[in-house]
C-alpha cells in the first residue's frame, strides 16, 4: 500500500475539507393546502397524505 512521502500541511488538509458543506433542504409550498414541505416528498396535513397537491391516502382511525 503506498504511503505519502511527506506530511500534508494543516492548511492543505483544511482547505480540502472546507469544500464539503451541508446544504439546507429545498422547501416548497403546496398551492392546495399552503403547507411547506420537502420537494418531491409526500406530506401529512389534517389526517391526509398529499403529493403534488392531490390526496394520496387518508388516515383511518381504528
Amino acid at each position: 500500500m503506498p504511503n505519502p512521502k511527506r506530511k500534508h500541511s494543516k492548511a492543505r488538509t483544511r482547505s480540502r475539507r472546507s469544500t464539503y458543506k451541508g446544504t439546507a433542504p429545498t422547501l416548497g409550498t403546496d398551492q392546495t393546502t399552503g403547507e411547506t414541505h420537502l420537494w418531491h416528498r409526500a406530506y401529512w396535513h389534517e389526517g391526509k397524505l398529499y403529493y403534488k397537491g392531490k390526496v394520496v391516502m387518508e388516515k383511518h382511525s381504528a
